[in-house]
């Protein structure tokens, strides 16, 4: 048997457990792996050439390892030494001049896009790299771009949305929508002894659509057919309006459909919510701010009927403070979900019956939102 020829490897009884233990090693890394080998087959007088025909390996390697481990001890021959590694070839000038593009619009550059996809940033970096000096980003693609980007945590191509808050008076319209729920809640709680007094939280849902199928609707069928099946193609007959008012003490809700929702249809409403209580009743109405609600033609009838309505408005963005809401939202969830029709007036009886079959079992929707914070 040929000795190696190099001097040996001394190695602690600690050093060698721990070589021993990642030479198994299935979580360590393969080149980890390969080196303890190498190291543990040195100590036992082998060759290189014995240790890289039985390693399946190459002489350069078991070379550099045995001779790491001569110079700086075993355990520290598994790792690479400081300085190893590619030199990182785009430069930090030019990851920053790649996010300034990222963070201006395309439209600056004269592009139609109102975003920026990553085959269109790409291709601009490309093109103009050089001229900026950056030679670097001449064959940059989607995988390094993405990388840049992400180091930037900068996210291009996605919008997301806020909401400026363009009412100076926003909090303290919100305090006035959330002092007449605290006011309701007391009512309905017994707490509080306000007779002769209702308060109703109204809006409108618009553009209802009335949608005809032009085949007839299949049923599902056990055993053959699990769903309801609808041919695509549909006609639309039109939309309609629902205006509507939810009593915050029963939870009924007073409903009104029609075409449009103008300044007509919303003194229609209101005299239907005056011909439903008493005459000597004080009526509070939570709504937002559409131009029907303070037309010239809702003031005046308001005149005809002085002290009988009290409105209380919404902050502008701020219909989300109207507990109808809620109520557009389970209608949109249940009975209004999907429909079809045959004809306009047909959805307009269904939403008259839906809301109907609601009333039949009410819900008197609570506000718990910052409630806490109110005192009357």
């Amino acid at each position: 048997m040929r000795i190696s020829k190099k001097p040996k490897l001394q190695i602690s009884d600690d050093d060698l457990k721990e070589l021993k233990k990642l030479s198994k090693s299935r979580t360590a890394s393969h080149r980890t792996v390969i080196r303890s080998k190498i190291l543990l087959k040195y100590h036992e007088g082998k060759t290189v050439t014995k240790i890289s025909r039985e390693l399946n390996t190459n002489r350069p390697l078991v070379e550099r390892t045995v001779n790491k481990s001569l110079a700086w001890g075993a355990l520290p021959a598994l790792k690479d030494l400081s300085g190893r590694g590619v030199k990182p070839v785009i430069t930090d000038d030019a990851k920053s001049w790649v996010l300034s593009i990222a963070c201006s619009k395309p439209t600056d550059y004269g592009y139609s896009y109102e975003t920026w996809a990553y085959s269109l940033l790409i291709k601009h970096i490309r093109f103009h790299c050089k001229e900026a000096g950056f030679e670097c980003l001449q064959r940059i693609g989607k995988g390094v771009l993405s990388g840049i980007l992400s180091k930037g945590g900068i996210k291009p191509h996605k919008v997301r949305y806020y909401l400026e808050r363009r009412d100076e008076e926003f909090e303290v319209k919100m305090a006035n929508v959330l002092h007449v729920y605290k006011e309701v809640s007391l009512i309905n709680d017994g707490e509080l002894d306000a007779p002769n007094q209702v308060t109703l939280s109204y809006d409108e849902k618009p553009g209802i659509q009335a949608i005809k199928n032009i085949a007839p609707q299949l049923q599902p069928v056990p055993y053959g057919y699990p769903t309801i099946q609808r041919d695509h193609e549909y006609k639309r007959l039109g939309t309609v309006s629902l205006l509507a008012g939810i009593d915050l003490h029963t939870g009924i809700v007073i409903p009104l459909v029609r075409e449009r929702h103008r300044s007509c249809e919303f003194i229609e409403f209101l005299s239907e919510v005056d011909k439903k209580y008493p005459s000597d009743w004080k009526i509070k109405l939570i709504l937002d701010n559409h131009s029907s609600h303070t037309s010239k033609e809702t003031t005046k009838w308001l005149l005809s009927k002085p002290g009988r309505f009290d409105f209380v408005f919404t902050p502008k963005h701020g219909s989300w403070l109207n507990m109808i809401e809620m109520f557009f939202s389970k209608i949109a969830r249940s009975f209004l979900r999907k429909i079809r029709v045959e004809t306009k007036q047909e959805l307009i009886d269904r939403i008259y019956k839906g809301i109907e079959e609601i009333n039949e079992e009410p819900v008197i929707f609570r506000w718990k939102y910052k409630m806490d914070e109110i005192i009357l």
